[in-house]
């Protein structure tokens, strides 16, 4: 899809971009003038390999301020990006023959993850119905004495799912009947939250002490490229994933760690302005994609993905070219409406199409007619 819309562009066309996952807003400018100081004050060596111990502090600040966590700095791995954060999480717990617990729709790297661990991923179907949130019924059953973890995100990537307070609590009920069971918690989209509560796993009873939870910088203050996480876990996991990141990587960039401490540090009203422009963009998209016939919409309550079903277009062709699956629909709307989604199949969501609202609103008005006139040349 990257490839053929880079085409697409290259031949003068205008295609608008809703496969993008992260945010269209630049880095706020207190955060780059703290990685101007950095650079000016010669922050140019390597890191500690599990971050610098400012940083690590302003983590801990952050999860106690915010989620209620008290964690110490020795607690605490910086990385190279939340995926790095979540890779190594599952490279130092997974076993070859480990069972991974993992609702779909996904993250399309988390099974890949498991994967390279010699794990085996368990996936546990959900559907725009129930908000693509399992329920606690499915987690028993896919449980078995081979279940080593469950990854979970939320708000979620690619659907927009948010899991309230009593919903995780009814999870980590089953959970605790599980005690060989760990908990990924992947928060790398918390504050892109439109329900008013968050609520970390971590923080219900019992859970802290196998929970680990990953967050970062990329997608709360805008800074996709500056490439840091964090991982907050008990220390002798954080050990064990340090060790890990010791060997492929070392510490993260210097400069972006404190670019990092000021964006956890500084002013929060950034984070909330930019929620509230996801937040009308989301509105936006529901309201134009629902007067689509035949796409079903629910509305995401984080995150910025819309991930409708277009399930009823499958099969469908337009002068011979037939509609396969979810990645064929995706496709043909670059190449007939030129607007890039991405094909909900590497999700685990055949059916659904993940479309990001992290584009101005000129583009989604636009982008929805585009969508629409398409699907409209498609017949039986």
């Amino acid at each position: 899809m990257a490839s053929k819309s880079a085409e697409l562009v290259a031949q003068g066309i205008d295609v608008i971009n809703l496969s993008v996952g992260e945010p269209d807003f630049p880095t706020p400018n207190h955060i780059k003038q703290a990685a101007r100081e950095a650079i000016d004050n010669n922050y140019s060596k390597y890191s500690p390999v599990a971050g610098y111990l400012a940083l690590k502090k302003a983590v801990t600040a952050k999860l106690g301020r915010e989620n209620g966590l008290d964690y110490t700095t020795s607690e605490i791995l910086i990385s190279n990006g939340a995926k790095q954060s979540v890779c190594n999480a599952i490279m130092a717990l997974v076993n070859p023959g480990d069972e991974v617990i993992i609702p779909a729709p996904f993250w399309v790297s988390y099974p890949q993850m498991v994967k390279l661990a010699g794990g085996t991923p368990v996936h546990i179907a959900t559907s725009i119905k129930s908000d693509f949130k399992m329920s606690p019924q499915q987690l028993e059953e896919a449980v078995s004495s081979r279940t080593k973890l469950l990854i979970l995100c939320s708000p979620c990537n690619p659907s927009g799912a948010v899991y309230s307070k009593a919903e995780l609590q009814a999870l980590a009920d089953v959970l605790l009947r599980h005690p060989d069971v760990f908990v990924i918690s992947d928060e790398i989209y918390e504050h892109i939250n439109y329900t008013g509560e968050s609520c970390s796993i971590a923080s219900l009873p019992g859970m802290r002490e196998r929970t680990m939870v990953v967050n970062g910088v990329s997608k709360a203050y805008a800074m996709t490229g500056w490439r840091i996480g964090f991982l907050a876990a008990p220390e002798w996991i954080v050990s064990a994933c340090s060790m890990l990141q010791g060997q492929y990587t070392s510490g993260p960039c210097s400069v972006s760690q404190k670019a990092a401490e000021a964006a956890w540090n500084g002013p929060q009203d950034c984070v909330a302005q930019m929620c509230e422009s996801f937040r009308r963009r989301r509105d936006l998209i529901v309201r134009l994609m629902r007067d689509i016939p035949g796409v079903e919409v629910n509305e995401p309550q984080g995150a910025f993905y819309l991930f409708p079903n277009f399930e009823v277009f499958i099969g469908k062709n337009n002068g011979g070219r037939a509609i396969a699956d979810a990645t064929d629909l995706a496709m043909y709307l670059l190449e007939t409406g030129h607007v890039a989604t991405v094909g909900g199949d590497a999700f685990g969501a055949p059916g659904c199409l993940r479309l990001s609202y992290a584009t101005s609103e000129a583009n989604i008005t636009e982008a929805a007619r585009r969508i629409k006139a398409a699907l409209a040349l498609l017949t039986a």
